[in-house]
This record gives structure tokens, sequence and C-alpha cells, in this order.
């Protein structure tokens, strides 16, 4: 028969056997939910720079006025389903051409982040918002706000250059 206190070291073992497996799971789903989100922003500016290269047809530029994008977020949801409305197909092309290198990226912003940066057009405000956001881990919600806020105008300026 065992003691109580063994009873009790088996009690607190398994305790911490049950907290040490919970904090696996829950490395484990950062860790999924992070290379996830970088897989599917690699795919989404990997279509834009398709959509991109089809519009140019090897030109620089592309001709003004195409219905492409239309056309496009219609067939691509009707074969693959949703998450290819229109506005999404647009802010995939975007993501290119607003970042032509994906190591700009490189798995540092989830993709509603990189949504709220697309949707600031000055380069220099919007590369003000990327590093506030990595430098105060600010949240999709919060990135929103201190855009909505126009807090980049009054920012003291050497923080441009923090690297």
């Amino acid at each position: 028969m065992k003691s109580r206190k063994q009873n009790s070291v088996v009690k607190k073992s398994y305790s911490s056997l049950i907290e040490d497996i919970g904090e696996l799971l829950k490395t484990g789903r950062k860790q999924f939910y992070i290379s996830a989100n970088t897989i599917l922003v690699h795919t989404y500016w990997q279509i834009g720079k398709r959509i991109v290269e089809f519009e140019q047809g090897g030109k620089t530029k592309a001709d003004y006025g195409s219905k492409l994008l239309d056309t496009l977020a219609c067939d691509l949801k009707l074969k693959y389903g949703k998450g290819f409305s229109r506005s999404n197909v647009y802010l995939m092309r975007q993501l290119f051409v607003v970042y032509p290198k994906f190591q700009t990226l490189s798995g540092k912003f989830t993709w509603s982040h990189i949504v709220e940066l697309l949707n600031v057009e000055d380069s220099l405000t919007r590369s003000f918002y990327e590093k506030q956001t990595l430098i105060e881990k600010w949240s999709v919600r919060e990135l929103r706000r201190q855009i909505d806020s126009a807090l980049f105008p009054y920012f003291p300026r050497p923080i441009l250059f923090v690297g």
C-alpha cells in the first residue's frame, strides 16, 4: 500500500507531466501557425507575381483598363473556392507590387497585418508602421488603430532609422 507521501509525489509529478505536455502543445501550435502563415503569405506573393507578369506580358507596365482581376477572381473562386474575391486577388497583386522581394517580409507579418499595411499608400509611412509593428508587437487591431489615428506625422523622425 502506498503512503500518503508517495501519493502526493505521484500527483505532483503527474501535474508536472500535464503542464509539460501543455507547454509542448502551446509551442507546437505557435510554430505551426507561424509556418502556415509564412507559407500562405509566400503563396499569395507568388500569385501576385504571376498576375503582374501576366498583366505586363513582357512590358514594364501593364495596360490600363484590364478586366483581368475581375475575370481571374471569378474563375479562381469557381475552381478553388473561397478566398479569391476580387479584393483578395487585388491584394495578392499589390503584395508583389509593394514588396517585390519576398525576403522583405520573410515571416515578419501575418497576412492580416500585411493587408493593413497595403492600405498605406506612402512607402515612407508604410515603412514606419512596419517597423513600429515589429518593435511594439502590435496586433492587427492595434496596427489598424494606429494607422487610423495617423500616428506617423507626429512621431519623432529618428525612429525611421531603427533597424
